[in-house]
């Protein structure tokens, strides 16, 4: 087979920077992987049979070993683990683990690479002797054991779950930290979540006229609870039982959670026990406190639940080294938005004078991440690499100078703002601001 009559010269920009049209890159490409299976081709036929036997390695000779009951990961990847949050007072009672998003592919995150983040430990509950009741302003009072409630009809989506807390060194640090994107945006990750939808078992309790508000309460050491409106449990909130096919792990929230999708983590309750119907919010103590947000004029914005429209660029990013000085790569991230879908995602390779859209991976899913890519063809020089993402309701990200301006200068949940890779010319990438 001839290779494609297709050169470097062929390719079409679509932006500065070398960010390039991805339909000319492939047709490029082509041709560069014809042109080396010839070589490669041509060189093997130089080779003696006892060269080529030399070369077959150990583990083709001999049968391999045998499988587990519970399947684990290569021992070649035991370095793509969770991370402790840096500068986190790391206890038994409070912990933070950063999912490493720049190894993620695809769109769905293992649940041993889960972000957690536990304000009061893991619990270590019986699922036998666990109870969920739903009281208050409702017309019968229910209690239901595990048993009960895995009888009921269930749904199934992939969601994203975020702590409105992820990136805040970049929301309130003045200078750049030299993280790693695990580092600054490790507190994201997607799955598939199942469970029965609350509206069952809001409407089999029966509402009373002036229920608006339910307090959501886990049973942990502390009883985390939050402050939940009506509107968004009878909506598309879940009791959580599955997470990617499987039970839920108790720094998940095992044996179930409150799911509401598209809101900050905190809000999703964990090993949810009690629902307390209400005519009007609790003001507990997180969300009085540590999730509500200060305003640059100094006042507070309590029930800002959604985790506005974000993205990402994964690779390259922080303290990734380009392998090559200069040559073809492909710029690959992560977008999201608690308000639906995302609608675009455009790329920058010169801080942002230039910007071109880059393909969105299908499926594209409401309140989900969504992987997005674009050629870029690295000339060696210094480069600033932004992304910038758009939901269907015209959403756009800020730039960090506007996160600012609204926000008080120690405010740091909700932080949305472009991020920046600065790639120097020997290839290391730094975490930046433009």
């Amino acid at each position: 087979m001839k290779p494609t009559n297709v050169s470097s010269k062929d390719l079409v920009a679509v932006a500065k920077g070398g960010v390039l049209d991805r339909r000319s890159f492939i047709l490029s490409g082509l041709a560069f992987s014809s042109s080396l299976a010839v070589s490669n081709v041509a060189a093997s036929d130089s080779v003696g049979a006892s060269k080529i036997n030399q070369s077959i390695p150990t583990w083709m000779k001999t049968p391999g070993g045998s499988d587990t009951e519970y399947g684990a990961p290569s021992k070649y990847e035991n370095h793509i683990k969770r991370n402790v949050a840096e500068h986190t007072p790391e206890t038994s009672i409070f912990s933070i683990w950063h999912t490493p998003i720049e190894n993620q592919r695809g769109i769905i995150t293992p649940n041993g690479l889960h972000f957690s983040v536990n304000h009061n430990g893991i619990p270590d509950i019986d699922p036998q002797k666990h109870k969920l009741m739903i009281h208050g302003l409702v017309d019968k009072p229910l209690t239901f054991d595990m048993e009960s409630l895995l009888r009921y009809p269930m749904v199934s989506a992939i969601n994203f779950l975020e702590c409105a807390g992820n990136t805040a060194p970049n929301a309130v640090s003045v200078t750049p930290l030299d993280q790693t994107c695990q580092g600054l945006f490790g507190q994201v990750s997607g799955a598939e979540w199942s469970g029965v939808p609350l509206k069952y078992i809001l409407q089999e309790a029966g509402l009373k006229p002036t229920a608006k508000w339910v307090i959501v309460e886990g049973a942990d050491g502390g009883s985390h609870s939050r402050s939940i409106p009506v509107s968004k449990l009878l909506d598309d909130a879940i009791i959580a039982l599955y997470q990617n096919g499987e039970r839920l792990r108790p720094s998940q929230g095992y044996p179930m959670r409150l799911f509401v999708p598209g809101w900050e983590g905190n809000a999703n309750v964990k090993w949810l026990h009690r629902l307390e119907v209400t005519d009007k919010p609790a003001f507990t103590k997180d969300e009085s406190g540590l999730y509500s947000d200060i305003l640059d004029d100094g006042k507070i914005q309590r029930f800002s639940f959604h985790m506005d429209v974000k993205s990402v660029i994964t690779h390259p990013s922080g303290k990734q080294v380009l392998p090559e000085k200069k040559g073809f790569y492909e710029i690959s991230g992560l977008a999201w938005s608690g308000y639906g879908k995302i609608k675009q995602v455009e790329v920058s390779a010169d801080g942002g004078r230039t910007w071109a859209l880059a393909q969105l991976e299908q499926p594209v899913l409401s309140k989900s991440l969504t992987r997005f890519h674009i050629p870029w063809q690295w000339k060696g020089d210094s480069a600033m690499l932004l992304s910038r993402a758009t939901d269907e309701l015209g959403r756009v990200q800020p730039t960090r100078g506007q996160w600012r301006e609204k926000y008080a200068s120690y405010s740091f949940n909700h932080y949305n703002a472009i991020q920046a890779w600065y790639i120097s010319s020997d290839g290391v990438v730094e975490n930046s601001y433009v």
